[in-house]
């Protein structure tokens, strides 16, 4: 008998740190934006908190047909828009509110056949949009240079020259066309994990969604849509998953609140007449000792929060949030 297909009441899917970013951004009122859709966790949480309406974007097509069950209910307080969240300002404006929540959707995750997951054999594929070149294209056609420095540049693997190595001699003989296969060759080149540690994978296999799916570049044109989105007063609230894309959101917040640079963080932080965004807290906040029993996947989860001034948009350099740059075409 054929497995039921995933629906998000069977889906062991978890929104994270949704708790902190609700009692963040409240009170939740008029019309939000939530620019990673996934399972719908964020836009219901929102919904249930007072939001009049959501608009619910995702890139993936298979997230609104397994929210086709429950968002009825919600009848026009959901608008679901296939898209990009750097696009988000075609989308909406003088926002209430924008979320955005940056890690790989469980769903995408538990679904072999979406070639996400180094734990199940699938298809090389890793495509959020299903379109488009996958990671299959690039690890059987990228140059050993161009491969070596996205695994080190975007998933900060020390081990990328000798990985990248392994697969262009394997290549050699056969393509390489599936999770399991891969995840086989990179585990060769890697010590043994010890118990407790990720996967030898892990990284890899993060680093190629990564360039697969232009993730760095979405978010810095996506910062800057949120900027240009959000009515003053209007607050964003950004979930990361690791360091590179919480150093991006952490630069670009300083520039926009005026905090970067300070030469003493205790002193009294002077007006920014140009400043786009206040910091609600100066610190990131994690998951709570509850959140980590309940979904481990939270354990590298990093909440900020910003609150949009009446100053106009300003231009945005990906280069100067810290944005990896690969030099070659993949």
């Amino acid at each position: 008998m054929a497995a039921a297909a995933p629906t998000p009441d069977n889906a062991p899917h978890i929104p994270v740190l949704l708790r902190p970013l609700l009692k963040a951004v409240a009170p939740v009122t008029g019309v939000w934006l939530d620019g990673t859709f996934g399972a719908g966790g964020y836009t219901r949480g929102l919904l249930e908190a007072g939001a009049a309406r959501v608009i619910a974007v995702d890139r993936d097509p298979l997230a609104f047909q397994m929210a086709a069950s429950w968002a009825a209910a919600y009848g026009d307080r959901i608008e679901m828009v296939e898209g990009v969240f750097s696009r988000m300002d075609e989308y909406g404006h003088d926002l209430d509110g924008v979320v955005l929540d940056l890690g790989v959707s469980s769903m995408q995750l538990d679904l072999a056949e979406r070639g996400f997951s180094f734990m199940k054999d699938g298809p090389l594929d890793m495509r959020m949009s299903q379109s488009g070149p996958s990671a299959a294209d690039i690890v059987n056609g990228a140059d050993e240079g161009v491969i070596a420095d996205i695994l080190f540049h975007y998933g900060e693997e020390r081990a990328s020259r000798r990985i990248a190595r392994a697969i262009v001699k394997a290549r050699a003989e056969a393509p390489i066309t599936t999770t399991l296969q891969l995840a086989g060759l990179i585990e060769k080149c890697l010590p043994r994990a010890k118990p407790g540690q990720s996967h030898p994978a892990t990284r890899s296999f993060q680093a190629l969604r990564i360039a697969v799916n232009d993730e760095y570049r979405e978010l810095a044109t996506g910062l800057a849509a949120a900027e240009r989105a959000l009515k003053p007063g209007g607050k964003l609230a950004v979930v990361t998953f690791h360091s590179i894309e919480d150093r991006m959101v952490k630069r670009f917040l300083q520039a926009r609140s005026g905090t970067a640079g300070r030469a003493n963080r205790y002193a009294p932080q002077e007006a920014e007449t140009d400043a786009q965004f206040r910091q609600t807290t100066r610190k990131a906040i994690g998951p709570d000792d509850q959140e980590l029993a309940e979904n481990p996947r939270a354990r590298s989860a990093k909440l900020r929060v910003a609150i949009r001034t009446e100053a106009p948009a300003g231009p945005t350099d990906p280069a100067a949030l810290g944005m990896p740059m690969i030099k070659g075409d993949f």
